[in-house]
């Protein structure tokens, strides 16, 4: 079983279209979506439209998807997060804002191996950030492997003795994980619509259960497209300027 994991794609069609299109010729028997669809980019009703043509689909909400559905108080939110979401509530139907409600609270379990949420297991709105976040997570985790996003950034983290390590990808290529043969694992694929390592390419990452990987992945999209449409959406520049530097 293979699976595409796709985490805060905010709206950002161009480089969910570049993620799709990377992995196409790959065998992918379904999807997850560790959650934040929309948010801060422009394209939020073709994202939606476009992850409906995904099957199977395993999802969690992330807190912008929250906000958008009215179910987190906007005062938690920055500004320019504030704007994109209140412009984004505008742009959906009622059906795509019934479809964010819908989405469930993780974590979810996705097999007897892994488990997926947005934040973290304990709370879906926490930021792992350190070895210390990790922990926190890791025990609260009720499967081997977990799967996170919400911080942006790629990220490893796994058990080794009494400890946690920081096993984050360094290099610029793909990076595969290997299964603990005990412990556990938490990793964070990154962001396929707003990077915020330093890298402005959209990450993703693939799971195989049967090999006992998590690879993760990195795929250049057209940021100049996706800049415009927030240009014309008018939106704060700072939203389109961070893309390129994926900030």
């Amino acid at each position: 079983m293979r699976t595409l994991i796709l985490a805060d794609i905010h709206s950002n069609i161009e480089a969910l279209d570049a993620v799709l299109m990377a992995t196409s010729g790959l065998r992918i028997d379904r999807a997850i979506l560790l959650g934040d669809l929309v948010g801060y980019n422009a394209a939020p009703v073709q994202v939606l439209q476009r992850l409906r043509t995904l099957a199977p689909v395993l999802s969690v909400r992330g807190n912008h998807d929250k906000a958008c559905a009215g179910l987190e108080d906007m005062a938690l939110f920055n500004p320019l997060a504030r704007m994109a979401i209140e412009w984004t509530w505008e742009q959906l139907s009622r059906a795509a804002l019934t479809s964010l409600v819908e989405l469930p609270k993780g974590p979810l379990t996705l097999s007897p191996s892994v488990e997926i949420c947005h934040g973290a297991p304990f709370d879906e709105d926490f930021y792992v950030q350190d070895a210390l976040d990790a922990r926190r997570a890791i025990e609260s985790a009720s499967t081997p492997v977990c799967l996170n996003g919400h911080t942006h950034v790629p990220a490893v983290f796994r058990t080794h003795g009494l400890s946690v390590r920081d096993d984050s990808p360094l290099e610029d290529g793909a990076y595969v994980v290997a299964w603990p043969t005990n412990g556990h694992l938490l990793v964070n694929v990154g962001s396929v619509g707003q990077p915020r390592d330093g890298d402005p390419r959209a990450a993703f990452g693939v799971l195989d259960e049967g090999a006992g990987t998590v690879e993760l992945r990195r795929v250049e999209y057209d940021v100049a497209a996706a800049q415009q449409r927030i240009f014309e959406a008018g939106l704060p520049l700072a939203l389109a300027n961070r893309l390129e530097v994926g900030l």
